[in-house]
């Protein structure tokens, strides 16, 4: 009989590509990057195939990899499912991911909600941007997830809303004139980014993004060293170092949504609802839209 796969080394391969990388993998999965890399070539060793290629500066599956991950999906699923089966009733892991703009101040309130009610189960937070917290929803990796709508298909219940303000380092000004402006943003995917652009473009400037980051301390870095100016949402005062740009028009406010996988205990997801409209009730002073 040949000798069975080790279900950490498959978990590791999913997780690679669920979250898109070896490093997001290796914070996903609470472990060091060389320890990913690891569990990855113990695999290729066992298999005799090659399971992971170079392309450029990045890594992809090869069609081994991409078969293998597939099946992996399936093993996976049927073991924890046989192992649901056999557990305690009630919820042992709830995971929640939320976006950096949303986490301050939520995360802690809605952890004393949830300890509160499931006092046995395991509370596993995961701080990411929205498009990727969505995919890990769908993929039933995360149970739920505050994210930021304002896409023309939202998704989830509609929790609360973020002002969007325009800031800059103190020491950035404004074109006197419609022209050249520098534009600070995270990197691609982003809703925020393309609205800013879109707005500046209509206003008649030519933008360049001369800095961009994937979370929002390197973007708020960027802004106060004077690199550009930015767009982005806020529900407590604008943080020391950056001040707003009066001059521009507002651009409004964005929505926060919460996304809940499929097969959630309906229960889990309304307490989650309930917590968080309250908790942007109280901060805004608004109540939702249509909401009494």
């Amino acid at each position: 009989m040949a000798d069975p796969l080790d279900l950490t080394h498959l978990r590791t391969l999913v997780a690679i590509a669920d979250t898109g990388g070896f490093r997001r993998a290796a914070d996903a999965l609470h472990v060091s990057q060389p320890t990913i890399s690891q569990h990855i070539r113990l695999l290729e060793r066992r298999l005799k195939l090659p399971l992971v290629e170079k392309d450029g500066r990045s890594s992809r599956f090869t069609a081994d990899g991409e078969r293998l991950v597939v099946e992996a999906r399936k093993l996976l699923a049927a073991h924890d499912e046989m192992l649901a089966r056999f557990a305690p009733s009630g919820p042992r892991r709830i995971t929640v991911g939320s976006t950096e703009h949303a986490a301050d101040g939520l995360l802690p309130e809605l952890l004393g909600v949830l300890r509160a009610a499931y006092p046995d189960a395991y509370l596993h937070f995961r701080i990411d941007r929205s498009t990727t917290l969505s995919e890990a929803v769908g993929k039933g990796a995360l149970d739920l997830a505050v994210v930021l709508g304002g896409n023309g298909d939202p998704t989830g219940a509609e929790v609360g809303e973020l002002d969007l303000r325009w800031v800059a380092g103190p020491g950035w000004h404004l074109p006197l004139v419609p022209g050249p402006i520098s534009l600070v943003a995270f990197e691609e995917p982003c809703g925020l980014r393309r609205r800013a652009v879109h707005r500046l473009t209509d206003l008649g400037y030519e933008v360049a993004v001369t800095a961009e980051s994937g979370n929002l301390d390197g973007v708020l870095a960027a802004a106060k060293a004077g690199l550009g100016i930015a767009l982005l949402p806020f529900h407590t005062d604008i943080p020391t170092g950056i001040t707003e740009v009066r001059p521009l028009p507002t651009m409004g406010a964005i929505d926060v949504r919460l996304i809940a996988r499929r097969g959630l205990t309906p229960a889990i997801e309304s307490t989650a609802v309930t917590t968080i409209t309250a908790y942007y009730r109280t901060v805004t002073g608004r109540r939702l839209r249509g909401v009494a």
